[in-house]
């Protein structure tokens, strides 16, 4: 579990190139400098830990680009304290960003391999978000509501039982559209049945399946 002067170096260098790719949340470039993202990845796939790029992390599956990363969360506006419902555990890298900045995370994983491996990983390095086995579709009423909500996996569509479990001012960061590429939403919730929807530009993300696995 080390986390050297070079992977930190590593880390700037990656900071500056998301920094000049059009991030501009301090917040954030300093949580993505914080977050030791090899630690995330086997030790074989190390060297690659900082590229800009996404990779795969077993179970057909991939740990975010760095940039996407970035973006989803300078989207998502994280307060201090905010009540962030993360669907799509994956590695634990983006739970990780998100308690970085201070909120507190609850995360569904629908592939059990992956939720146990980052459960065992992330509170070995200092993060402790909520974790849960479970359809990402169905999100956590029990928990709810939820002052943001983010997605990582393409949607189809905006899944109409996580807004409901979004709070008034609350908003949702998702892809939706095709496998072969969606459209960033951010939803902010009017009302409790008003919203007022964005797009961001374009992106390719893993999709987002229904059941657990």
């Amino acid at each position: 579990m080390e986390d050297t002067y070079l992977h930190k170096g590593l880390r700037k260098k990656l900071v500056e190139e998301i920094k000049r790719k059009g991030i501009t949340d301090r917040k954030v470039l300093d949580a993505i400098n914080k977050v030791p993202r090899h630690l995330f990845m086997d030790s074989s796939f190390v060297k690659f830990a900082y590229k800009d790029q996404a990779f795969p992390i077993g179970a057909n599956q991939t740990i975010s680009q760095p940039y996407t990363v970035a973006f989803q969360t300078e989207l998502l506006d994280v307060k201090k304290m905010d009540k962030i419902l993360e669907i799509g555990t994956g590695s634990g890298y983006q739970a990780a960003v998100l308690l970085e900045l201070g909120a507190k995370v609850y995360t569904i994983e629908r592939k059990k391999e992956l939720m146990l491996k980052a459960k065992a990983l992330l509170p070995k390095i200092g993060y402790h978000p909520h974790f849960f086995y479970g359809d990402g579709y169905a999100g956590l009423s029990t928990y709810s509501k939820f002052d943001k909500i983010l997605i990582t996996a393409a949607a189809s569509e905006i899944p109409v039982k996580l807004l409901e479990q979004l709070k008034v001012g609350g908003k949702m960061v998702l892809p939706v559209g095709k496998s072969y590429s969606q459209n960033m939403n951010l939803v902010v919730k009017i009302s409790e049945d008003e919203y007022k929807k964005t797009e961001h530009g374009y992106f390719i993300f893993v999709p987002m399946l229904k059941g657990k696995s």
